[in-house]
């Protein structure tokens, strides 16, 4: 166990915390549990960083790393789903959560294949990812019936969570013609 696993683990075992916190009656439950999403946030760069840095990349950081990411990004897509109740962000929620299944399965059938370098993480990706984790942490931090100056931000946030969706959308569709056309290479080969 490595610091970059170890920072990798840490981020699976912030999960319960930022739910226990954010459904709790503590104040500042929506500001705690968006600084827990966003150190998350943080920690996906680092480890990444520090195994290239440090030179300890593993294969089992390879396979934890992204399931850390997914699995942080979906309970903090569901408990905003819970709380904000609204139709178009559940569809945008689940468009995102579906998006991270079919790409996850794709990467791993394009490894048995081996065609994995087809399917790496792009560009696109990142800029979503980036998108996606400002528009959840702005959206954990603050209570959805607060009024006001706060509303600006809600609103921010929820613009860029759409931004997320459509991105994730497009980078899906990336994902999935590279892949057709890494297969039909290998099928005429």
């Amino acid at each position: 166990m490595n610091l970059p696993n170890s920072l990798t683990l840490l981020r699976v075992l912030m999960i319960p915390v930022m739910v226990l916190i954010f459904f709790s009656d503590i104040s500042g439950r929506y500001l705690i549990a968006a600084a827990i999403f966003g150190a998350a946030a943080i920690t996906d760069w680092l480890d990444g960083y520090l195994a290239r840095r440090l030179g300890q990349g593993t294969s089992f950081g390879a396979f934890l790393d992204p399931v850390a990411d997914k699995l942080m990004v979906s309970v903090a897509i569901i408990i905003l789903i819970h709380e904000l109740q609204s139709v178009p962000f559940t569809i945008a929620g689940c468009v995102i959560i579906a998006r991270e299944i079919v790409v996850s399965a794709l990467r791993e059938w394009m490894a048995e294949i081996g065609e994995r370098t087809s399917v790496r993480v792009s560009w696109l990706g990142k800029v979503k990812t980036t998108v996606q984790m400002i528009s959840i942490t702005v959206l954990l931090a603050i209570d959805p019936m607060a009024g006001g100056s706060w509303m600006l931000l809600i609103l921010l946030g929820y613009a860029l969570f759409m931004v997320a969706a459509v991105l994730t959308v497009w980078s899906m569709l990336l994902y999935l013609l590279a892949a057709r056309k890494a297969v039909q290479n290998s099928e005429s080969a």
